[in-house]
């Protein structure tokens, strides 16, 4: 699977998808690009750029939308994954970057529809820092597996100093924040 590293995504329909798919959100709840703006923090011009697929949204802007649709990234990023299936090889696990902070998120577990777990693997570069302000479901219970590299993330403002092998259980109620310096890391983790 190719990925077009100024899109963050596979293909430019994809990037259309996802486009049409964030709009469709907006439009669903009822808010205009004012209101999202004042909710998300962002910018009511970066919202219609992204809703129009001028640019592809950071990992920071997905969790903002995530935020206040209440719904986890997998779910802003469903049209690009394919409907549910009990396996998914790896070559078709839907792939999302983001170019902006060396980011790569890989859809690991099939499309949860209806189950409540969800594998994500991801990918941070040297010197990343990826903030997200607040949950997108809070409560949630995440599992945090490194598998190579190092990074810190921290958690409702505690530091927590992971390399590989190390996991980190964690209920998320507040902002989190992922962090590497001179490698970058792969890791996966569990939602619930």
């Amino acid at each position: 699977m190719r990925i077009i590293p100024d899109m963050g995504i596979t293909d430019l329909s994809e990037s259309l998808k996802l486009a049409h798919h964030l709009r469709g959100l907006r439009e669903h709840h009822s808010l205009t690009l004012a209101v999202l703006a004042e909710r998300s923090g962002l910018s009511r011009a970066s919202l219609s750029r992204i809703e129009n697929a001028e640019v592809s949204p950071t990992a920071e802007t997905l969790g903002r939308l995530a935020s206040v649709y209440a719904l986890p990234i997998s779910q802003l990023l469903a049209p690009l994954e394919k409907g549910f299936q009990p396996v998914v090889k790896r070559n078709d696990q839907a792939i999302w970057s983001d170019p902006k902070h060396n980011f790569v998120r890989r859809s690991v577990s099939p499309s949860n529809g209806p189950l409540s777990i969800e594998l994500v693997e991801s990918q941070l570069g040297v010197g990343q820092r990826i903030a997200y302000a607040a949950p997108a479901i809070p409560g949630q219970e995440h599992h945090v597996y490194v598998l190579s590299g190092q990074m810190q993330i921290t958690v409702d403002g505690t530091d927590h100093d992971l390399k590989a092998g190390d996991c980190l259980r964690y209920i998320l109620f507040g902002e989190t924040i992922f962090k590497t310096t001179e490698t970058p890391c792969t890791y996966v983790i569990a939602l619930s």
